[in-house]
């Protein structure tokens, strides 16, 4: 059966009440001290949002209500069994079930062609530098966090999200090559040809500059 939920920041909420009742600031707070909001977009209208949807679907409830002062009332909610029935449900499933990712790289890649290939080369070199520079950063925060004390077990999204960027850093090099030597003809030997174009109707100057109709 398709699961209703898909947002992940509902699994998240799920996931930070499994370890007690908290009301949504302390559940932003301790989302941000384990670094989950890296992986998981995280804005306090969207947390009310889905806390209220939760709460409506009877995944978790409210357990109390307090007020410091003239501060707004908080309210304290707590996971149901219902709603902890469904968070282990679709953790398992996330875990065990790959699925097609549409992401905005791959959509660009499919019309790479109508780009120039000087052109195409010298975006992938940018995206490739923006890539370095964010493995760093990556680098960085994993040892700060593990500075703090903070178990690897919750930094593992964070290790396989460097091993992503460090895998597309390696493919890209090897593409940007492949691109300084494609070639206009037919392929061969595994090198790149620019031929959704020819078949588009474009040409090839002496230049090497690709055309319209020429």
């Amino acid at each position: 059966m398709k699961r209703k939920r898909s947002n992940p920041l509902a699994l998240a909420v799920l996931a930070q009440l499994i370890e007690g009742p908290m009301h949504p600031y302390e559940i932003a707070a301790q989302m941000r001290s384990r670094g989950v909001e890296v992986n998981i977009k995280l804005n306090y209208g969207s947390l009310y949002s889905v806390v209220n949807v939760l709460h409506h679907e009877g995944l978790i409830v409210p357990q109390e209500v307090s007020r410091n002062g003239r501060l707004p009332e908080r309210t304290i909610y707590a996971i149901t069994e219902e709603g902890r029935a469904e968070l282990l449900s679709w953790l398992r499933d996330l875990v065990r079930t790959p699925v097609k990712e549409y992401t905005h790289f791959a959509a660009g890649l499919s019309f790479l062609a109508l780009l120039q290939p000087a052109e195409a080369v010298e975006l992938l070199e940018e995206r490739a530098r923006l890539l370095e520079a964010q493995v760093q950063e990556h680098r960085s925060r994993l040892h700060d966090y593990m500075g703090h004390g903070l178990p690897r077990l919750f930094l593992i999204e964070d290790e396989h999200g460097l091993i992503l960027q460090e895998a597309e850093i390696v493919w890209l090099r090897g593409l940007i090559a492949d691109l300084r030597d494609c070639t206009f003809a037919v392929e061969k030997e595994g090198r790149l040809v620019w031929k959704a174009l020819l078949d588009l109707g474009y040409g090839v100057t002496e230049e090497g500059t690709v055309v319209h109709e020429i």
